[in-house]
């Protein structure tokens, strides 16, 4: 086998493994993802107790973390505002926020084909809520 060969060969040999490595991290990094969204619980809010006002909260698992703004006024939810919402590859799930609003409770159906954006965004409003809570 002549020097050019052996140099093909080894850098041929170097690239596949760096691409076998890179994606098992790649392929880690979504499993420990999916794992924090599968992780998260939700708490039904009492929104008789959540006194007027403006809060934040925010939910990161990762690939899809989301930042919002909830305004709350006579024990109602007011609005929700969407301060920041990053969500990898998947679809957008913003949708959940006005059934929220339509619905006067966090506990809403997930988004079909978003599933894992809506449940960030939902705990990213419980959140907010549950900084607004006395106590």
């Amino acid at each position: 086998m002549n020097q050019r060969r052996k140099t093909v060969l080894i850098s041929v040999s170097a690239l596949v493994i760096i691409a076998l490595f890179a994606g098992g991290l790649y392929l880690k990094s979504i499993g420990d993802y999916k794992a924090k969204v599968n992780a998260l619980t939700f708490d039904e809010i009492d929104l008789s107790q959540a006194p007027d006002g403006v809060y934040e909260g925010q939910c990161d698992t990762g690939v899809v973390r989301a930042r919002v703004q909830v305004t709350v006024r006579d024990h109602r939810l007011e609005s929700i505002e969407l301060l920041e919402h990053e969500n990898g590859k998947g679809t957008p799930a913003e949708v959940i926020l006005e059934r929220m609003l339509q619905h006067q409770t966090t506990a809403v159906d997930t988004v079909s084909g978003a599933t894992c954006s809506s449940k960030v965004l939902r705990k990213a409003v419980e959140n907010a809520l549950t900084a607004g809570l006395p106590g």
